[in-house]
Order: C-alpha cells, then sequence, then structure tokens
C-alpha cells in the first residue's frame, strides 16, 4: 500500500530493490551533531598520530621502514575516514569520486595498497618509500581540493618559483 502511495504521489523513483548499501548506512548515521565532531576529532587525532609514530619508528633497524609503511599507511585511512563523521559515508564516497578528486582519490588509494604490498610482499623499501611519498602528495592534493582555489594558489606559487 505504502508503495502505491508513493507510486501515486510522484514520489517513487522506480528503485524496486529498495536503497543501497552506502544509502541506508548514511541514513542509519543519525549521529548528534556534537558526537559527529568528536568522532570527527578521535578519528583524525588517530591519524595524525599514527603517521607521526610511523615517521618516528621509520629509524628502527631492519623493520623500520615496514613500521612506518604500515602505521603511515593507517593514518591517512583514518584521516580520511574521519571526514565520514561530519559528512555521512554516502556523501563522502560522492565527493571522493566528484570529477575535480577522482583522479587524486585514485592515485591515493592506489599508492596506499602499492606501498603495503611494496614493504611487506616485494620487501623493496626503496619503492615503499616511493609510493608513500606518492600518497603524501595524492593526499595533500585531494585535501586542497575542499579548499576554494587552494590548488591554483599552489599552481601559481610552484610555477613562480620554476
Amino acid at each position: 500500500m505504502d508503495k502505491l502511495k508513493k507510486v501515486l504521489s510522484g514520489q517513487d523513483d522506480g528503485n524496486t530493490e529498495g536503497p543501497g548499501i552506502l544509502e541506508r548506512a548514511n541514513q542509519a548515521s543519525t549521529l548528534a551533531w556534537g558526537t559527529r565532531i568528536k568522532g570527527f576529532v578521535i578519528c583524525f587525532v588517530l591519524g595524525a598520530f599514527c603517521s607521526i609514530l610511523g615517521t618516528c619508528l621509520l629509524w628502527l633497524p631492519g623493520v623500520g621502514l615496514a613500521v612506518f609503511a604500515v602505521f603511515y599507511s593507517v593514518g591517512n585511512i583514518s584521516a580520511v575516514a574521519s571526514t565520514m563523521f561530519l559528512m555521512g559515508p554516502l556523501r563522502q564516497v560522492k565527493t571522493m569520486c566528484a570529477k575535480e578528486r577522482a583522479l587524486a582519490t585514485t592515485i591515493m588509494l592506489v599508492c596506499l595498497v602499492l606501498t603495503l604490498c611494496a614493504a611487506f610482499w616485494w620487501k623493496n623499501n626503496g619503492l615503499a618509500l616511493l609510493f608513500c611519498f606518492l600518497q603524501f602528495l595524492a593526499f595533500t592534493w585531494y585535501s586542497l581540493s575542499y579548499i576554494p582555489f587552494a590548488r591554483d594558489a599552489v599552481l601559481k606559487f610552484f610555477s613562480m618559483c620554476m
């Protein structure tokens, strides 16, 4: 009966399967604004802490680079996930895949996976460090896309330097 009411009132979008998993997760997240802020801060600080800890552990003999790669990658994942508290998972995924961020998001995620592959599977320290650096650049470029005209300012700055 509810379906008939939606169809007759023009509110039915034709989706017979119901909302997708991301839409249901977004609807289920009914956190209060204060809780969202706390979750964001905790997740972001945890990400920053993991990245800094990974950098400090980089100098451990033998296993330092592998530990660095893991902590740095976990820190980046936590920092990106922290914004899901503010805007919800569905909107976060949509903004990450927006045309102005899609390339930076893809490069960041690919470099994240390649960092872990280089550290554990291939056991190539130089490659792991290179992928961490590329991951940092992609994450920075991704983050700058949220600040109006920041990317343009960075490009102009580097063009003046060269």
